[in-house]
Formats: structure tokens, sequence, C-alpha cells
């Protein structure tokens, strides 16, 4: 099928104005392959010190033969997510071995949850710890000791640093390996529902622990439709895993077997060998514009606004939320999976997953086929499903059509007719906003600001009351949540908001959030813009709103205005946010130079590129 004009519009659009960035990066990363395998130029001190303690693989590492693999592991077994991890890489060593080569751990990077930190001091970390992980992969890499590279990660800011940071080393071939997603467990609008009516005062703490712990409940990823999630699916429809990898159920013998395919196929892909696949020539424009409609398609993590393009800069390709906009709207909503939508991950699965959504998007002219994935086929056998016969694993076609049509569709019938991730912009500057999981009466809103410089000052204000209609206030408010910024306090999500703001919203107020922090991967029902830029602390329109301004957000038409006279407006001084008690303590601290360096959020909120001619993020 060809592709439609919308996707080679935006395709053409990105490679020319990344032409010289990209062609920079490509130089270095073919400057960077070696003849051989690199650890023959080491020292021979340095080379001793690298083989050490490696056993029976030393020989092999000393005389230079076969391929050696690094490791780059976010294991820890306080998260879920990363606990299945634990003895990845005995099974990588030795399915290495038996393949004629060598694997090494040759580094851990820091995993944190958001879910354990929602609304904590620990929150600030949060974004920053991505540019600190994809720093500690570079670090890890920087042994000079391996032929390709295996990335163990899964969540929020894990695969986005890890690709980043593989990225510096893309003259190697890389490959994903997840962990996949725990069993299901409650409902989600259960658990929804519990923790609207806690934050109304109308279910216990002891009610809510039980129903959280019943929905967090075992090994594996958490089964809603977030970042975590969003990732799988970025790493699939990118070319990155071997086919199929993403939800797999961690502790199974599938599993297993995916992950000794992943390192007897990163294996084959060496310069070593005839079949040579750097991550450099993976990750290009084509491969972005397939993650950006993917998490169109798929309703995906507004996280990914920042991530995204952080990792395409990463590979020397240039996006914006323009484009991203514009595929959101030329790409059909296949998947209802929550916060989309009352499934979560296993029931997409089961239903046909990312196989059934990658063909019908291929046939549909909507994905760049011709991606140069991992596995060594195209984007079509990217959407097999993996399975075992007896201990032999296989790949079948994923179904033709879905089986659970509340789940997921086909393009002929989608949820509807657009992704739902929109570019929001005006005289309050320029936002991200998910509508596709906002009812469309409800994704326009015109009414008086509440300014709130934090998000516990706005749950202060609704448990004293004062966010109820009473004489004077209707009611309806757009709550202005500033100074959430990255480079004012690391730009936290503020998810601990949504049942406050769903609980308002329900009792018949029409409210919106409209904030330059993160809402989070799991954004619901109320309509939220977000990632606003230019940020308050840096003087951004947001710093020039008060109380009672009133605000137009409309998510349908992209577009976001403070409705007050353009002379007023022009003369408003900016208020800047205090942010001295967001600096110190809990480690903040350590990251002053993050805050002080990193970019905008439509640059990826990222600290760790400078444009070269401006000397600037």
């Amino acid at each position: 099928m060809p592709l439609l004009p919308a996707i080679e519009r935006v395709t053409s659009r990105i490679a020319d104005r990344s032409r010289r960035l990209r062609g920079d990066y490509l130089a270095r990363m073919d400057a960077a392959r070696e003849a051989g395998p690199a650890r023959r130029e080491l020292s021979c001190g340095n080379l001793a010190h690298g083989f050490a303690a490696s056993g029976v693989d030393k020989p092999m590492l000393r005389e230079g033969a076969g391929g050696n693999i690094g490791i780059i592991t976010s294991y820890n077994d306080m998260l879920s997510a990363h606990q299945p991890m634990e003895h990845y890489p005995t099974l990588i060593r030795m399915a290495a071995r038996n393949a004629g080569g060598s694997a090494q751990v040759a580094g851990g990077v820091p995993a944190m949850c958001d879910g354990v930190t929602q609304g904590r001091t620990g929150m600030e970390l949060s974004l920053f710890s991505r540019d600190a992980i994809a720093m500690a992969t570079a670090i890890s890499l920087s042994h000079d000791m391996f032929d390709a590279v295996l990335c163990l990660g899964v969540c929020d800011k894990i695969v986005p640093g890890l690709l980043i940071g593989a990225l510096s080393y893309g003259h190697l071939p890389v490959i994903f390996i997840p962990a996949g997603p725990m069993p299901s467990g409650i409902p989600n609008k259960q658990k929804a529902e519990v923790r609207q009516r806690y934050a109304l005062g109308q279910a216990s703490r002891d009610e809510l622990l039980e129903a959280e712990a019943a929905s967090y409940h075992s090994p594996g990823t958490c089964t809603f439709y977030g970042t975590a999630n969003s990732n799988q699916m970025l790493m699939e429809v990118m070319g990155l895993h071997m086919p199929g990898s993403a939800f797999v159920p961690p502790n199974t013998p599938l599993r297993d077997a995916l992950t000794v395919a992943a390192t007897e196929q990163s294996l084959r892909i060496t310069a070593l060998g005839n079949d040579y696949r750097p991550l450099a020539r993976t990750i290009d424009e084509k491969a972005i514009v397939n993650a950006m409609v993917g998490l169109a398609a798929t309703g995906g993590s507004t996280n990914h606004a920042l991530h995204l393009v952080a990792m395409a800069r990463a590979a020397g390709v240039l996006i914006d939320w323009t484009d991203l906009d514009e595929l959101s709207q030329a790409t059909p909503l296949l998947a209802r999976v929550y916060p989309n939508g009352s499934a979560d991950v296993n029931h997409f699965e089961a239903a046909g997953g990312l196989g059934l959504v990658i063909n019908e998007l291929l046939d549909a002219g909507l994905l760049h086929g011709d991606v140069a994935c991992v596995h060594g086929g195209d984007l079509r056998q990217q959407a097999m499903q993996p399975w075992l016969d007896d201990l032999t694993l296989r790949w079948r076609n994923a179904p033709a059509t879905s089986l659970d049509d509340n789940v997921v569709r086909g393009v002929a019938a989608p949820f509807d007719s657009e992704g739902g991730l929109r570019c929001l912009q005006g005289n309050l500057g320029r936002a991200v906003v998910k509508i596709s999981a906002v009812a469309p009466e409800l994704r326009r809103i015109e009414a008086p600001a509440r300014i709130f410089e934090s998000q516990d000052a706005l749950l202060a204000a609704f448990k004293a009351g004062q966010l109820d209609k009473r004489d004077g206030f209707a009611g309806d408010f757009v709550a202005v949540v500033r100074g959430q910024g990255p480079r004012a306090n690391g730009m936290p999500e503020l998810h601990k908001l949504t049942p406050t703001l769903a609980a308002l919203q329900d009792r018949g107020q029409r409210v919106a959030l409209l904030t330059d922090g993160r809402m989070s991967g799991a954004s619901g029902k109320v309509l939220a813009a977000i990632h606003v830029t230019p940020e308050a602390a840096d003087a951004g329109p947001l710093s020039k709103l008060r109380e009672g301004d009133i605000v137009r957000i409309d998510g349908d038409a992209g577009t976001m205005e403070a409705l007050v006279d353009a002379d007023t407006w022009a003369a408003r001084e900016a208020v800047r946010p205090a942010l001295a008690d967001n600096h110190i303590g809990h480690g903040r601290e350590l990251f002053a130079m993050m805050r002080k360096q990193v970019g905008s959020a439509e640059q990826g909120a990222c600290a760790l590129f400078l444009d070269e001619d401006e000397g600037r993020p």
C-alpha cells in the first residue's frame, strides 16, 4: 500500500529539517565502526582488566574471537516491572556461549517508578532520571569491549534513557528486551472509582490500599496503557524488539525463549558478520514517524511528546509537536485501553494486540514498512506473534481481524478518526493535549482561571471547599498549576490531581487543567493542556495569568487563549514562581545543573544536547 500523503509529507519535512544534524551523526557512527572487535585495540592492561572476572569466557575474550554482548540492565527488586530481569544475565550468558559468543553485564542504570513517587518530592527527579540513565548507558559502554548491546528495560524514563544513551554508540547493534505485563488485577474502572471516592472522603485509606494492591499485585509491568507499555509499543514499531515481545508475561517459557532469541540475533547482526544492523541505521526519520503514528493509533502516553523528541534528537532527527499533531490527525484510533477504555494490555494482546494494529496501519499506508528491524526482516514480520512449538520458538501471523472490537479495531471501523494527541497554541504558548480519553462535549472550556503554584495547593483548596459551587462562583474553572516545568522543578507529573478534578467534573462542574508540568501516561477523562512552553519559570505566558482571567481551551480546534485585552496582556509583568524550596533536599541539589541546562518541553525537556549555534539546549 502506498504511503498516505500526510505520512510522506511529515517524513520528508523531518528529513529536510534534520539533514545536517543527521548527516553529522551518521558520519560519527560510521567512523566508530571497527574492522574487528574493538577490544583487540585495547592495550594488554586494558584488556586484562576487561576479562579478569569472566571465568569460562576468558579465552574467547582474550583471543578476540566471537562477538561479545554488553548487557545494560535496569534490574531492581523493588519495582515489579524490573524484578523479573534478575536472572536475565545468566540466561543471556548461556545463550551467547551456545551461539559462539560471550556476554558481560556492562552496567546497571537507575529505574525509578512514577507510581511510587507520584505526588512526592522524588517525582522532581523523575524526568531527569531519563538523562541520568542515558549517561549511565554511555558510561557502561565506554570500555570498548562490546560488539552488540542488549538493553533490559521497561518503564517510563528507563527505555527512553537507554535508547538515548545507546544511540551514542549507534555503530553497535542494539536489541531491547522487556519483562512483560503482570496478570490482570481488579478492573481499572473499579480502581478509579475507589480513588475518586477517597478524594471525596467517602472511602478509607484501608479500602484504597486494598484496591491499589489488587491492581498492582505481582511481578511484571502495570497493566494500564501508560508510559511503560507505550514504551514497549514504540520498540515494536521502530523494530528494536524481537517480533511480538512487548506483552508476553514474565517468568514464562515463552518469555525466556524470546530472551534467548534476542541474544542469538544480536550476535548475528554485529559488524563481524554479514548482516550488520547498527542502531544508527535502525533509528532514522522513518522509524521515528512510525513511533508517532503508533502512539496516536493506540492512544499512548503524553509523556512521549517529550521522550520521542529527545530520542529522535539523539539520532540526529529533529521533530516537534506540529509533526505529532499532523500525524495524529491522519491516524485513526484503533485501541481502547485504560485510561482510554476499560481494558488493560493483557486484554489488548488477547484481542489481537500490536500485531493486528501494525498490519492494519501498514495496509492503510500509515507506517513505513522498510525500517531496518533488528530481527532481520521488515515491519510486516515485526507484526508476527511468537509461540512455542514444544520447546521451539516459532512465529505465526497475528489475527487478521479483532477478537474483541471493544478493545481493538481495524482501520475500516476505528474508535475515532484520529489518534487524539494534539498541539495547542495561542497567547498562552504551546502545549499538548490528549483528547482521545475526553468525551467530545468536554473538549472545550471557557472559564475563569484558578491559579495554584503547586498541586498540593489545589488539593488543599478542594478539601477546604473552595472549589465548590457557591454564591458568586458557578463552579466551572480552569485549574492553572504553574511553576512545574523542567527548569522550575524537573517537570513532575501531576497525576495526583486526576481523582480530584474527575470528582468535580462528575458532579457537574466544567473543569480543565492548564500546566507547564506533566500529567502522566495515565492522562484521563479531564481536559488537560500540559507541557506548556515557554514555562512560567522562564517568564512564559502562564506567569502573566491572574486569578479570574477567562481562559479558553479548545482541544478540537487546537487553541488555548487568555481572553484578556491585548494591551493589558502586553503590559503585564510576569510573576515568577517561588522555587527555592524545590531545589534542595531529597537529592534535588544534585540536579541544579540539569535544571539550568535543560531545554524546553517541546525540545524534549532534555539536558544532554546543546545547539551548536546558540550554545543552549
